[in-house]
This record gives C-alpha cells, structure tokens and sequence, in this order.
C-alpha cells in the first residue's frame, strides 16, 4: 500500500494540479466520446494504450472483453447495463472491442470442465464465446496452438462487435450512421494494435 500512497500523492503533484481547471469541469458531468470494451487483464490500461484523458473513455472490463447479447431480463446485469447507459444516457459515439495477446480468457475456452471446476462463474460466463471456440475448431491452421491463440482472439472481438448489433439502439444508431463500432486487437508484448477492417475482414496495423 506504500507504493498506492506514493503514486497518490505524485498524481495529485504531477497531474492533478496541472490541470485542475480539467478535473474541476468533470466534476459534476462527463461526455465521454468512445466506449471501450477490454479485458480485465491487469496488462491491458485503455487510458494509458490510448492516450486518452479523463472525460473522454467510458470503460467496461470484463474477462475476454465479452459482450452479452442483448435481451430483457430481471437479472443484475452489470455489462448490459453499462452498455445501456453509454448510449442511452451518455450517447458515446463511438464503441470499442479491445481484446489482446496471451488473453487467458481466450484460452481458457479450451479448458477441461474439470480444469474449470474451482472457478464455475468463470466457466459459464465464458459460454458467450462458445461460438468463437466452435469456429476456430474448424479452421485447420490453428492446429498450430501460437495461431490458435491469435486467431481466437480475434475472432473473439468479431464475434462480440456481432454481439453489439443485438441491442437495438445501438443497430440503430450504426445503421444511421451516428455509431461506429470498432474492433481492436493489442499486443501486448510489441505495443502493436491491429483494427479490424469489415471491408476485407481482416486486421491492420494502426499507424503502418
């Protein structure tokens, strides 16, 4: 706790202070212009990769940067409401799925149910991504447990931007031209992010 307590008071020193008249506008309102989506690998910092200050990132994290599909339910549903409010309330325009290199939840898909046993919650949250598993268990390249790896984590981001297309204020506002939805995948190992491109279904490097 030490370290906590020293890095609290060089924020205050270093970035707090130089930019008050900043952090005193946040005060009593935000208007964030992007969502993003990301793992909640303690690797992957979306303010930091991003550059981005405080005000302009609403940020949801969760394992393997999942997105539910839409649907009414009674239930407490902590990443469906998020969502919920980023657009409803907050009308970001813009929403990013990050996912990322060496993503345990990715290869956890691949897991024993009895490797999986201690963590249930785990398990069943990551059913969301079955289809992703099903898919690259198809693809005879990813024999290759390294491409398996990538490949699952990309597919991973393509399938929960789909996921994204079940609320219907969000299909909406993309269909109308008010959203974009964006699809990212980091490396966490070379500091790279790759885009995913609907035009040629593929991922590019950001900046080359």
């Amino acid at each position: 706790m030490s370290d906590f307590t020293e890095g609290i008071l060089q924020f205050r020193s270093n970035d707090f202070e130089p930019n008050r008249a900043h952090f005193e506008s946040l005060g009593r309102s935000q208007n964030p212009h992007t969502l993003f989506i990301g793992c909640s690998d303690s690797r992957v910092v979306p303010t930091l990769i991003t550059r981005s200050v405080p005000g302009e990132l609403f940020i949801i994290r969760n394992i393997a940067n999942i997105v539910p599909v839409y649907r009414a339910s009674g239930e407490f549903l902590a990443t469906t409401s998020a969502i919920e409010y980023a657009v409803q309330i907050l009308n970001v325009k813009n929403i990013i799925v990050c996912g990322h290199s060496n993503c345990g939840g990715c290869n956890a898909l691949y897991e024993t149910d009895e490797n999986m046993k201690s963590i249930p919650h785990t398990r069943r949250w990551l059913e969301l991504a079955k289809p992703v598993k099903e898919k690259v268990l198809t693809m005879a390249e990813t024999r290759d447990p390294a491409v398996r790896e990538w490949m699952t984590e990309r597919l991973n981001v393509i399938e929960q931007l789909n996921h994204l297309l079940t609320y219907p204020f969000i299909k909406e506002r993309v269909e109308n031209g008010q959203m974009k939805l964006i699809g990212w995948h980091y490396m966490i190992h070379t500091g790279t992010i790759y885009q995913f491109d609907e035009n040629s279904l593929e991922f590019t490097e950001i900046g080359n």
